[in-house]
């Protein structure tokens, strides 16, 4: 009879927080800190905004290159949006994850509706942003690191990459959900049903970067969970 395997606990150093538990909580012992940031929208300047779409969707380099970062507060302001849960709360509706007792509908009309009249694009789900990525980086080269590790969703394959690799190239980050020093001590991450990233570490470097990126999102605090625009 074959032996069932079984995955050991994934390093929490290295993996986004579970969404049945307070993010603080998930990483105690592991990170002091976590600031959840925003995933910019796109609004197209020097590019055809017909090109996205799944079939000719443009590259990470060519979205930073060739548009324009919104802000949720800007665009918040622009779509009439009551908040920004309600404005996640209204993105999570349009991309069905939410449960329906939990979906907002009205938000998400105003969310598709602005989109279309102001030729923005709505930021992806479960991938890294392309307007904040290398900022970040460099960011990050500045208290001493040359090289992070980029991993899976659940962190099962990692390679080592040189940094300055992944800002000249930013679409090496592909689908990749994590990005982590190689001594644990930052975690970039990914929900893969959300609209933002989560910045770990302890709470003066976290500060920093949060600073010095101009990120834009709020910090955790103990009964933060991923899911944080459902009552």
């Amino acid at each position: 009879m074959t032996k069932v395997r079984v995955l050991p606990e994934p390093h929490r150093y290295a993996i986004c927080a579970r969404a049945d538990i307070p993010i603080k909580e998930f990483y105690k012992g592991v990170f002091e800190e976590v600031y959840i940031f925003f995933h910019p929208f796109i609004k197209p300047k020097t590019i055809d905004y017909d090109l996205f779409n799944p079939n000719t969707y443009p590259s990470k380099n060519e979205i930073r290159d060739n548009c324009e970062m919104i802000t949720w507060e800007k665009f918040q302001s622009l779509a009439g949006v009551d908040s920004l849960k309600q404005l996640d709360t209204g993105l999570r509706t349009i991309i069905l994850g939410l449960k329906k007792e939990y979906q907002d509908v009205q938000s998400a009309r105003l969310i598709l509706e602005t989109c279309e009249k102001e030729r923005i694009i709505q930021p992806t789900e479960g991938f890294f942003p392309e307007f904040v990525m290398n900022h970040l980086l460099k960011s990050i080269k500045t208290i001493g690191h040359d090289w992070i590790w980029l991993g899976d969703e659940f962190c099962t394959e990692r390679k080592l990459e040189y940094i300055d690799d992944l800002i000249s190239d930013n679409n090496v980050l592909g689908e990749r959900k994590n990005l982590f020093t190689h001594d644990s001590s930052i975690l970039i991450t990914t929900h893969w049903d959300s609209h933002f990233s989560l910045l770990c570490s302890n709470r003066d470097t976290v500060k920093y970067l949060v600073d010095l990126c101009g990120l834009e999102g709020f910090f955790c605090t103990e009964k933060t969970e991923i899911y944080w625009c459902v009552p």
